[in-house]
């Protein structure tokens, strides 16, 4: 099955109009795209709410993106940067139905903090997932993001952007043409 509807996400010091997140809706089009932004965002907030409001979030978005770009729900990726797309993720583990998971930076650790690993739900998620991330992040080195992510036992692709770190600064174009060549490679 083809991937039908995006829904992205952003990270905790973002919001929906992130580069990244742009960038990576322009690459896709025509493909339908939701880039939502959480509660604490749209109430003036900087403080992310916590995970089972975001996650309810992502559940009403996906709903509400679902009905719009008339697919079945198991056609819509979902994903992001940092925390959002680790929210996303936390919800397909938790039985959101999806086609795939598109995780830019995945926050696997706090930085400094490599044993406060975020990888509990790993073994629960059942569909392909593409991981972007920099080698210089200090939320997931690129050897720590790959033994944790074995746990998952859908296919699982890494993407690495030499020398970056955890914003993408100057990279958006790369990671959106990343995730658009990604996702229209899966069948």
């Amino acid at each position: 099955m083809r991937v039908g509807a995006l829904l992205l996400t952003p990270g905790a010091g973002s919001d929906r109009n992130h580069p990244a997140l742009r960038a990576i809706e322009a690459a896709v089009a025509p493909m339908p795209v939701a880039r939502v932004d959480f509660p604490y965002r749209k109430e003036g907030r900087r403080a992310p709410d916590r995970p089972p409001k975001l996650i309810a979030t992502i559940r009403e978005e996906a709903a509400v993106l679902v009905a719009g770009a008339r697919i079945r729900p198991a056609a819509l990726a979902l994903g992001g940067r940092s925390m959002g797309g680790r929210m996303c993720s936390l919800a397909v583990a938790d039985g959101l139905p999806a086609r795939a998971l598109v995780l830019i930076s995945y926050p696997l650790h706090p930085p400094g903090k490599p044993a406060n690993l975020r990888v509990e739900h790993f073994p629960e998620i059942q569909v392909p997932c593409l991981f972007v991330s920099g080698t210089k992040d200090p939320f997931a080195a690129p050897a720590e993001l790959e033994v944790h992510t074995k746990a998952i036992p859908a296919p699982v692709t890494h993407v690495w952007i030499d020398g970056g770190g955890h914003d993408f600064k100057r990279h958006d174009e790369a990671v959106a043409a990343t995730v658009r060549d990604w996702l229209a490679g899966l069948r």
